[in-house]
């Protein structure tokens, strides 16, 4: 069974239980406050939390795609990857423990679906705690001894089959206040010997590797309240929901019959594409390991909007293709090793994905290559001369500022630097190279810490600046200018123009978009001629309140759909049959476009990578 099929699988299965089948959200998560979504129950927090009510029901069912990169230096070895997806299916207030254990059970065994020998399934659950005022699981217990009798088999505690464990181990919660409750994990027995270093007696969270966790229900059924001195107390909930998360990769590998992730259809046609028959993947697993996963991760990161930067989830992605191109490098691959895998990638993913275009994705990697080899053969040498002037020393250890040195000439991250090292035999003094890396921060700090978003829609706050009401005509003006502006590209320039940012004053509108060559004069000129056409058209600017799903109905235009509520709101320039602009935006905007004036393209500049701007006025 291919990854795409146990996928579909998955979600086919819980169709069948009346599960609404919601999409993925993007790896750029509503919450500015972190980088990526790094979990499948993230983006629905806010159904969990009680803070929004599910349009789709109290039953869903996902594929979310997630991004991970504290392991990163761990990624090629038997289970570390960055991207993956979590498959998950949720009860926000209807069903509970018994479904939920029932349908696992059901899902992972029965020949119609996953097939698993149920032997091989093993499970934990919470063992209680008295200092939180809560019982051991026994529900749990009961309803897996139901599941596995209903095959023949006795599951019990005194077997082993069902083992419990901590609050550590088998209990979720937010830090703070929030439900929480217990979960109960099922893992898969690999048949591997136990390995007694890591213990007298093997068990499901040994970490032999016998073991293979493959999936968690977490079972909400209390709240965490403050109790007034300083500590918690847990009372139940009335509305009890259960969330769930099964790594797609690893069952992927389970349902394979392979050791590792990296064995399975996706990531063996990623490594097939790529591989160099003169230093082939049995020599060098962990370097193709690398390479296939951080392709596969940049893909998504640069379709979900993130190009390369120096700063935040840029600077991710822009780590993820350098270590790539490294390694790259050292198993002596084409220039353009990257097109296949690519291209691979792209195929096999664009059914269940609405990825960007391949030659988009392509344009975006090659310039970033470009950029990174000027300074990367000349940063190469210098680190190979430090590495053989430090071997020379009983200590065997680059010096942290040396470090820090390489990394803001030639764009070396730390990353990069150990994992050369380690090659190299020698060591970096990391504690040396963050004191460094502490000291140019204080320096050069300033300015305030970068905002993502669209044009956020609020004044004096956001993108949007009017200090008193005179200024808030003309900011209002330039910003539907915006909305005509933005058509204007992607006629002119193709439906790949989609915003990265824009800030409105009194006095210009600054836009920024994705795209990826400079625009020529002939380009500028009749974005500018067709954004005072429709201005001279005299055109309505209508506005409506509607469903998220009859908005899209419509066309209008919205990148990430997962980030907007359930009701938005639908700007439209011109006839609703024939219109100019539909997008989702908060406003102001003027009544008409004849209120605009005339439309001036000041400057069209690059502002990173894959990123251009434009500045505009109106008179």
């Amino acid at each position: 069974m291919t990854l795409n099929e146990t996928r579909q699988k998955f979600l086919d299965f819980f169709r069948a239980k009346q599960h609404a089948i919601i999409a993925s959200a993007s790896l750029v998560p509503e919450d500015k406050t972190v980088l990526f979504v790094t979990a499948g129950m993230q983006p629905l927090v806010p159904y969990l939390m009680g803070e929004k009510k599910p349009p789709d029901g109290a039953r869903l069912a996902d594929a979310q795609k997630c991004l991970r990169t504290d392991d990163i230096l761990e990624v090629g070895d038997n289970r570390h990857h960055t991207f993956f997806e979590m498959l998950g299916n949720w009860s926000l207030g209807d069903y509970f423990k018994k479904e939920s254990i029932a349908w696992s059970f059901e899902l992972l065994t029965s020949k119609d679906w996953f097939g698993i020998d149920p032997a091989k399934i093993y499970v934990t659950v919470f063992e209680g705690d008295a200092s939180l005022g809560v019982p051991q699981d026994d529900e749990s217990i009961e309803y897996w001894k139901e599941a596995f009798a209903s095959i023949g088999m006795d599951a019990s505690v005194e077997n082993g089959r069902i083992r419990m464990y901590p609050k550590k181990k088998n209990w979720w919660e937010l830090p703070g206040t929030g439900p929480c409750g217990p979960d109960t994990e099922i893992f898969y027995d690999t048949g591997k010997e136990h390995d007694p270093s890591f213990g007298e007696t093997c068990h499901q969270n040994c970490d032999c590797g016998r073991f293979v966790e493959i999936w968690n229900n977490v079972f909400m059924e209390y709240e965490k309240k403050e109790d007034g001195s300083g500590g918690y107390v847990y009372t139940p909930l009335a509305h009890k929901s259960v969330d769930t998360g099964m790594g797609l990769e690893r069952i992927a590998m389970v349902l394979q019959g392979k050791e590792t992730v990296f064995e399975t259809d996706i990531f063996s046609a990623i490594i097939a594409s790529v591989e160099n028959k003169d230093i082939p993947y049995a020599h060098e697993e962990r370097r193709y390991r690398i390479i296939a996963d951080h392709v596969r991760a940049a893909v998504f990161l640069i379709s979900d909007g993130v190009l390369p930067s120096n700063v935040d989830r840029g600077y991710i992605l822009r780590n993820l293709v350098r270590r790539a191109i490294t390694h790259a490098k050292i198993l002596k691959l084409a220039d353009d090793f990257y097109r296949a895998p690519i291209e691979r990638i792209h195929t096999y993913y664009q059914a269940q994905y609405h990825l960007l275009p391949t030659e988009e994705i392509l344009s975006v990697i090659q310039k970033e290559y470009s950029a990174f080899m000027h300074a990367f053969e000349k940063g190469m040498k210098e680190f190979h001369m430090l590495s053989e002037k430090v071997r020379a020393t009983e200590a065997h250890m680059i010096a942290g500022k040396d470090a820090f040195d390489l990394q803001q000439t030639f764009g070396f991250r730390l990353e990069l630097m150990l994992d050369l090292a380690k090659d190299a035999g020698v060591s970096i003094d990391e504690k040396g190279f963050w004191e460094e890396y502490k000291k140019h921060q204080e320096v050069s700090r300033a300015g305030a810490e970068k905002k993502f978003g669209g044009h956020g829609m609020k004044l004096q706050t956001g993108e949007l600046k009017a200090a008193d009401d005179a200024e808030l005509v003309k900011v209002t003006r330039l910003h539907t200018a915006t909305h005509l502006l933005q058509a204007a590209l992607r006629e002119v320039l193709g439906d790949h123009v989609r915003q990265r940012g824009s800030d409105i004053t009194a006095e210009r509108l600054r836009f920024d978009f994705i795209h990826t060559q400079k625009m020529t004069d002939e380009e500028k000129k009749k974005v500018e001629d067709i954004v005072n056409a429709h201005i001279g058209e005299a055109l309505p600017v209508v506005h409506k309140e509607m469903a998220i799903d009859d908005a899209e109905k419509t066309g209008a235009l919205m990148f990430d759909k997962e980030k907007y509520g359930n009701t938005v709101s639908v700007y439209t320039i011109g006839n609703e049959e024939n219109a100019i602009s539909k997008e989702l935006c908060g406003g102001p905007h003027v009544d008409n476009t004849k209120e605009i004036g005339h439309f001036t393209i000041v400057k069209e500049e690059a502002s990173s990578a894959g990123v251009r701007r434009i500045r505009a006025t109106i008179a």
